[in-house]
């Protein structure tokens, strides 16, 4: 994708990888307008980024993602690069009772969210130039983590949906991009000051390289090797993975 002169919107964009993301593009000449259902998040995050955007956000009611998209169009014209980075991350217990709040408020959020903002914003990419859709997954799509399987499946979801999408979108011209992030140091389970997590800024900085290589799919740290990982043999890892997260400090 190219890496200046866009009008991105980014979902989740007050913390962590989507605030990452929309200051580094920001820094490179973008327009960029976030969104959230915090708008103290968002405030702070304008407040120390002059020129960017923000607009509240609530991805599980679908009136306020068509709401939003059309304010978008009718504001932001020039809007070519949506990344869908919003999501939620919560422990579950696959071996128990199903948490309907937690089941329903994650599938929602984290797939919903990303296919229902596609959808509403895909006619008005068609007709823009150089138009971009990043999804932004997770490692865990590949290798799941038990205690948060929900979220895990989620992301798997995800990436299905991104393939069927790059291939339906690839006549019109739209770039569809995955962004698959290893264990990042945000607040998502706490990990602000994991030393198991790849610190925030480093993750930033390689994968704004890799956006700037023109690759469709983008795999930093561990992601690489978790990303070989489906197959016939995927348990072993599966189980190697989860058993060296159960030897460390509990999550969440």
């Amino acid at each position: 994708m190219q890496m200046s002169g866009n009008t991105l919107f980014i979902t989740g964009g007050g913390s962590g990888i989507g605030r990452g993301l929309a200051e580094a593009f920001h820094r490179l000449g973008n327009t960029v307008i976030i969104s959230g259902r915090r708008m103290d998040r968002l405030q702070a995050t304008i407040a120390a980024n002059p020129g960017m955007v923000a607009v509240e956000l609530d991805l599980r009611e679908p009136a306020s993602i068509k709401q939003v998209a059309a304010d978008l169009i009718e504001q932001h014209p020039t809007l070519n690069v949506l990344i869908n980075n919003a999501g939620v991350m919560l422990v579950d217990d696959v071996a128990g009772a199903v948490d309907e709040h937690l089941f329903v408020s994650t599938v929602v959020t984290n797939l919903g969210g990303a296919v229902r903002m596609s959808a509403a914003l895909v006619g008005h990419l068609k007709s823009q130039d150089k138009a971009v859709i990043v999804n932004v997954t997770s490692i865990l799509g590949f290798v799941p983590l038990v205690p948060t399987a929900i979220y895990s499946a989620t992301k798997a979801a995800l990436h299905s949906y991104t393939l069927s999408q790059r291939y339906a979108l690839r006549a019109p011209g739209i770039q569809v991009i995955e962004l698959a992030p290893p264990w990042v140091r945000t607040e998502l389970l706490n990990s602000t000051e994991e030393a198991r997590a790849m610190p925030l800024g480093a993750f930033i900085e390689e994968a704004m390289k890799q956006f700037a290589s023109g690759v469709d799919e983008i795999l930093v740290g561990d992601a690489v090797a978790m990303r070989a990982n489906p197959g016939p043999g995927e348990d072993a890892l599966v189980t190697t993975f989860n058993d060296l997260i159960a030897s460390g400090s509990p999550l969440g």
